[in-house]
């Protein structure tokens, strides 16, 4: 049989999802930030819809609070029907409707932006920035700089200083095989090979870099980056230079005894030099990290009103649309072409979807977030040794969704509460049935191991096996590996190695 390329026709079944259906998940699913590029990319490609201005939302909003008949957002500019104009109830289709069916657009729409408007004023945070601490948190992001990195301040030391142009060529050779903690990733044996310069020379500039700020500097290697740091400061005579020089191996593994025997010192003259060890910088280049902080906006505010918890979202963060007066008085005329009719016709759908959609991912957090403040209230009360334990399933089965709705929903989304922000799912947990019934969630009980371990003696830090006695104590029944996974997730060494001599 020939080989080639070959034309065929086959049936198939296969589930796809529907763009309309993909928009919808996409907006539930993102995050404020990346829902603001969302609705920023559909105002470009939909030009039916436009955003209405904060100052006429703040103006639609107190009327609305004070009872008073909105006019000023865009479903008051909708044409009012004929007083004589009768609706059907089953198709809401007024009896005189033109072929195209266009009134029964404009009412709907009607409704549609109504309900958008009540549930923003409903849902409304109910404390808002003033004007002046607005401008005073933009000026903020407007003030940031970005910061200089390790690389390019060694290379402005380089500039500065007595080295010869063939050096300053090594030099920048070598400053770029330097990470940004500070360290060379490559060795003298592998540059020579990789530039055909002698390693001799490479290792003449390294040594000159290796006494640029900040010192440790261009180390190949932990030991030599502390050897470093205690020449810099005249310590190269001292018993910890000597240990780094020549146990580092056993002071990673923290046998102090084994030094101690070594050098011929007391157990206590040795930890009191490894004390002074670990007041030296490990990471050279931190101070030139770049800045990782992220802001965070949450979704989800929880205030303590009375006795009760009020759950809001935070729709000042939300894009409030609207449908162009333009298009609107475009479609109302009467020579507008058929073409044009379908083009607006089939825009107004796309954004109505769109305004139905934020609409509804408003809603359903909410009503998540309503459901996490009812089955997590003595945390909101009394912190996190009292949070219970909760799966996805059980709030979607209240909220009437899928679990991975409510999965999508909480995605990097955060709640604001009494006791702090926290991610959503951080309230998603499976729990341990403890003695009397009542479940107690994984999170809770890893902070019971991390405050046992935090109050332990130094000198006798406490096994696995003890902690596992304590929390029997306490009626949680846990396995001493599971014990030692959670001091894993907490960064804690093991007793032997957390021991104080």
């Amino acid at each position: 049989m020939s080989q080639g390329l070959h034309l065929s026709q086959r049936m198939s079944l296969s589930q796809v999802l529907a763009p309309q259906l993909q928009q919808s998940l996409a907006l539930l699913q993102a995050p404020t930030l990346e829902l603001k590029a969302l609705v920023e990319q559909e105002l470009q490609q939909n030009p039916i819809l436009e955003e209405v201005p904060a100052a006429e939302v703040e103006m639609s909003e107190r009327v609305k609070n004070d009872g008073v008949n909105d006019g000023v957002a865009d479903a008051a500019d909708l044409a009012e029907p004929p007083a004589d104009t009768k609706f059907d109830p089953a198709t809401e289709k007024p009896s005189n409707a033109p072929v195209d069916d266009f009134q029964a657009e404009f009412e709907k729409l009607t409704q549609m932006d109504q309900e958008w408007r009540d549930h923003f004023s409903q849902t409304n945070l109910p404390i808002r920035q003033s004007q002046e601490a607005e401008e005073k948190r933009q000026f903020m992001f407007d003030s940031l700089v970005a910061g200089t990195s390790l690389q390019e301040n060694l290379l402005e030391q380089m500039r500065f200083s007595d080295m010869t142009d063939d050096q300053k060529s090594i030099a920048e050779m070598i400053i770029g095989n330097i990470d940004d903690v500070g360290y060379l990733k490559a060795s003298a044996d592998e540059l020579a090979f990789s530039t055909n310069i002698p390693q001799e020379k490479i290792i003449d500039v390294l040594k000159i870099i290796q006494a640029f700020h900040p010192p440790g500097v261009a180390a190949r290697d932990l030991r030599e980056c502390l050897m470093l740091q205690l020449e810099r400061t005249g310590r190269d005579k001292t018993l910890e230079y000597r240990i780094v020089r020549d146990f580092m191996e056993a002071l990673g593994k923290r046998k102090m005894p084994e030094i101690a025997r070594s050098l011929g010192l007391s157990v206590d003259q040795v930890q009191s030099a490894v004390e002074r060890i670990g007041h030296l910088e490990y990471h050279p280049g931190r101070d030139f990290l770049p800045d990782n902080e992220h802001y965070i906006s949450a979704e989800v505010f929880v205030q303590k009103v009375g006795d009760d918890y009020v759950v809001t979202t935070n729709n000042e963060q939300i894009p409030h649309l609207r449908i162009s007066n333009h298009y609107k008085d475009l479609m109302s005329q009467a020579d507008a072409s058929s073409e044009v009719r379908d083009y607006i016709r089939e825009k107004i759908r796309a954004g109505k979807f769109l305004i139905k959609s934020l609409q509804q991912r408003q809603q359903t957090i909410l009503n998540i977030g309503n459901e996490i403040v009812k089955r997590q209230r003595e945390f909101m009360e009394k912190g996190v040794a009292h949070l219970k334990p909760m799966t996805m399933v059980q709030v979607a089965e209240v909220v009437g969704v899928h679990e991975t709705t409510v999965s999508r929903a909480v995605s990097n989304k955060y709640i604001d509460t009494p006791q702090g922000i926290f991610v959503m799912k951080y309230f998603f947990t499976s729990g341990i049935r403890v003695e009397g019934g009542s479940g107690v969630s994984n999170t809770s009980i890893k902070d019971m191991v991390a405050e046992m371990f935090g109050k332990e003696n130094p000198a006798k830090p406490l096994s696995d096996q003890e902690v596992v006695k304590m929390l029997k104590e306490k009626g949680i029944p846990l396995a001493r590996r599971t014990v030692a996974k959670y001091r894993a997730e907490l960064n804690i060494l093991p007793s032997n190695l957390r021991k104080v001599y």
